[in-house]
């Protein structure tokens, strides 16, 4: 088993263990015991007794129904996985050979059987049978639903149904959209096309659709070609989305790098996923933000309610304003942020494009004449950013990331920096944390795909601890 295959099934083992602890542990309080009060001292009886006969060398502190509960699920998931039925689940098969019931009955028996033995072993005979009939069904029915990262991620924000693909070469009533990869997604677009000889026009497509709206995935049929073109394969790894080739023959890469080759009715399916927030990754990070994001809205609370307040005072409402920005993947939303400037600032952000301190695709003033009074302290500390505490609890938003800019920002985008928008947009970032007011786009550019390129939960913990710093350090408006 590889490395990334260990840490995978491992993060999913502690996932599981917490999660059908706390499930069992309070189901076996509210419904198996309920009630009867008095089956906790039976219990309790029971396993003492079994202790004092058979290990006496277990100290009365563990006898514990909350222990034996936590064992039980740790030795059954150790069970569970070693079995071949709970694997994960193969985004390169047809979804209609996912028999979820064959699956359900097989975990249902192993689940039942173990549990049934748990009791009987430790006697745990004061619980109510009609419940635990019941929850024999309720930990199977979880466990499928968990098989694999999608149902947890769709909870946190990223559903693979609300994704796109975009795709080349495959006809409308091909087998391989019956692919899981595919089905669950939606299509903004087929194209025919000879993938290497327009191999330019093919980069072009992607990369105006990426500008457009939301694509994961990319999907090229090759037909009877062996080969893909250097620039466009290139093209296609720096994309940091999800891409899968398919060909009759066997295709002759020129580099090498991580990828899955299956065969699947008489052609070649290459796949790699070069979406770096994706999976076990956004869920951690997101869960880290959610976390962290909670714990910042109550400590800034005092501060929202003031800054409200002045805003209101010195201009009347409203004090917040919603901004819509890009996101993951080219998915629009909108930003919240405290009003610092007039309520028809951004109309007249052509008007004074002449007096614009930076380049053709960031806009900033010194001194600018539609700030309200007394609001350049405001940006200055990003304390006008606070409500975007709520942009990341909602998923639009990371704590870390490449800031989120307009729509007419994101069409000055060329090729290669398309690749910001494959990662969460951030409240701060790289950038913020070593120059964060740089007047010149490429250094935007050289601080984003740097942090795209080593991107870790460890590297937005470094980010963050350095933020506060930053903010002192700096001498001018952020003015975004």
């Amino acid at each position: 088993m590889r490395i990334n295959e260990i840490v995978k099934y491992s993060f999913r083992f502690f996932i599981l263990q917490i999660l059908l602890t706390l499930l069992t542990v309070f189901y076996f309080d509210n419904f198996l015991i309920g009630d009867y009060t008095d089956g906790y001292e039976l219990i309790i009886y029971n396993l003492i007794e079994d202790r004092d006969r058979f290990y006496p060398i277990i100290p009365n502190s563990l006898m514990k129904i909350d222990i034996f509960l936590a064992l039980f699920i740790f030795v059954f998931l150790i069970i569970l996985y070693s079995t071949k039925f709970y694997t994960y689940v193969n985004e390169l098969s047809f979804l209609s050979n996912n028999k979820s019931y064959d699956e359900f009955f097989s975990i249902y028996l192993l689940w039942t059987s173990s549990l049934f033995v748990f009791m009987m072993i430790f006697r745990f005979d004061a619980v109510s049978r009609f419940y635990l009939i019941l929850f024999t069904f309720i930990v199977p029915a979880i466990l499928v639903s968990l098989r694999n990262s999608e149902t947890l991620s769709s909870l946190l924000g990223r559903s693979p149904v609300k994704e796109n693909y975009i795709s080349f070469n495959l006809d409308q009533d091909s087998i391989f959209k019956q692919l899981r990869i595919i089905s669950l997604r939606n299509s903004v677009g087929n194209n025919k096309i000879n993938i290497n000889k327009d191999h330019e026009k093919v980069i072009d497509i992607i990369n105006n659709q990426n500008k457009r709206g939301n694509i994961n995935l990319v999907v090229l049929n090759l037909n009877e070609e062996k080969v893909v073109n250097e620039k466009l394969l290139n093209f296609l790894i720096n994309l940091n989305k999800k891409v899968l080739l398919i060909s009759k023959e066997n295709i002759e890469f020129k580099r090498i790098f991580i990828k899955r080759t299956e065969e699947l009715s008489d052609y070649v399916l290459n796949y790699f996923n070069n979406d770096i927030q994706y999976g076990a990754k956004y869920i951690l990070k997101r869960g880290m933000d959610i976390f962290l994001s909670s714990v910042g809205i109550i400590i800034t609370f005092p501060f929202f309610i003031l800054i409200a307040l002045y805003i209101i005072f010195i201009d009347g409402k409203p004090f917040l304003i919603k901004q819509e920005r890009i996101g993951l993947h080219g998915k629009k939303f909108l930003m919240y942020k405290f009003r610092t400037m007039q309520k028809d600032a951004h109309i007249k952000r052509n008007d004074l494009s002449n007096l614009n301190q930076r380049d053709d695709i960031l806009f900033k003033i010194e001194d600018d004449p539609r700030l309200l009074k007394g609001s350049a302290f405001l940006r200055k500390f990003s304390l006008d950013e606070i409500p975007q505490f709520v942009n990341v609890i909602k998923g639009e938003m990371s704590l870390v990331g490449p800031r989120p800019l307009f729509e007419e920002d994101t069409s000055k985008y060329d090729v290669n920096y398309m690749r910001r928008l494959n990662v969460l947009p951030g409240i701060t970032g790289l950038l913020q944390i070593k120059d964060r007011n740089a007047p010149s786009f490429e250094t935007w550019y050289k601080y984003d795909i740097e942090y795209i390129d080593n991107w870790s939960l460890s590297f937005d913990l470094k980010i963050l601890l350095k933020t506060p710093l930053s903010l002192f350090r700096s001498n001018n408006n952020k003015g975004l």
